[in-house]
C-alpha cells in the first residue's frame, strides 16, 4: 500500500497553497487518510476541487474504504456530490447524529446566511450512500480506528461561538455542534487525534479523549477554531496540548495566523504547517 511508513495522511485542500503554487487551496479542509490497511477521506472542503487535487497528487478516491464528514458546515461537506458522482461503488458514509440540521451563520449586517450542508439526508438515500450516523462516545471502525462523538464544555475557556446558530420557531439558537467528530488513529507512537473544525473546542476534545481511551494523544491534526481566540485562550489551548503529552501539533484551516504562529512557538521542530498538498507521516 505504502512503503516503509505505518500513517500518511495528504492535505487534499485547505486554506494555505502548496509551496509549488499547483494544486488548487481554498477555505476548507479534505484529508486524505492511509492506515490498518484503510484508505478514508476525512472531509470535503467546499467546492470538489479536492478531487482535482488527489488526481495531480496520484491519488485514487475511488480505492477509498471509508468517509468520514466531521460536521455539517458547507466547507467540509461541500465536495461530498462531486466525490459521489466520481465514485464507481459505495463506501460506509460516517456522520454524526444531527448532521443535517439547517446551520446558519449570523453576518455583522444583521442577516442569516445558510452555511451547512449543500445537500440533504434524502439526496443521500436517492444515491443508496451507505450512511451511518454516529451516536456513540466511542465507535471503532477497527481497533485502532475510532470516531469521537459528544464533547461536553468542560474546558470553561472554550465558548461557543455564536455567531453560528441553528433556526428554532421563530427564531435562532446558538449551535452546540452536537454532530461533530473526531478521529483517533492508534499508532506505534499514540493517538493521531483528526479535527475538522473543533468547533466544541479543542481542548474539550483533548478532553474528552483522554478520558475514553488510554492511548497517550501523540499528534493532534487539522482545524482547531482558534482564529478568533484571545492572547488567553491561545495560551491556555497551548498549556492544555502540554498538559496530555501532545508531541506534535499539524494545524490548518481554521486555526489562524496568531493559532498557527503561537503553535510554531510552542513545538518548534514538532510543530508542521498542514497546508495543501502536504503529508504528514509516521
Amino acid at each position: 500500500m505504502w512503503k516503509n511508513s505505518e500513517l500518511r495522511i495528504t492535505t487534499l485542500i485547505e486554506n494555505m497553497p502548496d509551496e509549488e503554487g499547483k494544486l488548487i487551496a481554498e477555505h476548507g479542509l479534505s484529508l486524505y487518510i492511509e492506515f490498518d490497511g484503510k484508505r478514508i477521506l476525512f472531509d470535503t472542503g467546499q467546492t470538489g476541487d479536492f478531487v482535482k487535487n488527489a488526481t495531480d497528487l496520484r491519488i485514487n478516491l475511488e480505492s477509498l474504504d471509508d468517509i468520514i464528514i466531521s460536521h455539517g458546515h458547507y466547507d467540509h461537506s461541500g465536495g461530498v456530490m462531486t466525490l459521489l458522482s466520481e465514485m464507481q461503488h459505495t463506501v460506509p458514509f460516517y456522520v454524526g447524529e444531527g448532521f443535517f440540521a439547517p446551520k446558519y451563520k449570523h453576518l455583522s449586517d444583521g442577516t442569516y446566511r445558510y452555511n451547512g450542508n449543500p445537500f440533504t439526508e434524502q439526496e443521500l438515500v436517492e444515491r443508496k450512500v451507505d450512511l451511518h450516523v454516529v451516536t456513540e462516545d466511542v465507535t471503532e471502525l477497527t481497533e485502532k480506528i475510532l470516531l469521537f462523538k459528544n464533547f461536553p464544555g468542560v474546558s470553561g475557556f472554550e465558548k461557543r461561538n455564536e455567531k453560528f446558530v441553528l433556526p428554532e420557531g421563530a427564531g435562532y439558537i446558538v449551535d452546540a455542534f452536537q454532530e461533530e467528530i473526531a478521529l483517533g488513529l492508534r499508532t506505534s507512537k499514540g493517538l493521531v487525534l483528526i479535527v475538522g473544525c473543533s468547533h466544541v473546542g479543542i481542548c474539550n476534545i483533548l478532553q474528552a479523549v483522554s478520558e475514553r481511551v488510554e492511548d497517550p494523544i501523540y499528534a493532534v491534526l487539522g482545524g482547531t477554531h482558534l482564529m478568533e481566540a484571545d492572547q488567553m485562550r491561545l495560551e491556555k489551548t497551548m498549556e492544555v496540548f502540554r498538559k496530555f503529552g501532545v508531541q506534535c501539533v499539524a494545524v490548518s484551516h481554521c486555526t489562524g495566523e496568531q493559532g498557527i504562529a503561537l503553535a510554531r512557538e510552542t513545538f518548534k521542530e514538532r510543530f508542521v504547517l498542514n497546508n495543501t498538498g502536504n503529508t504528514f507521516v509516521i
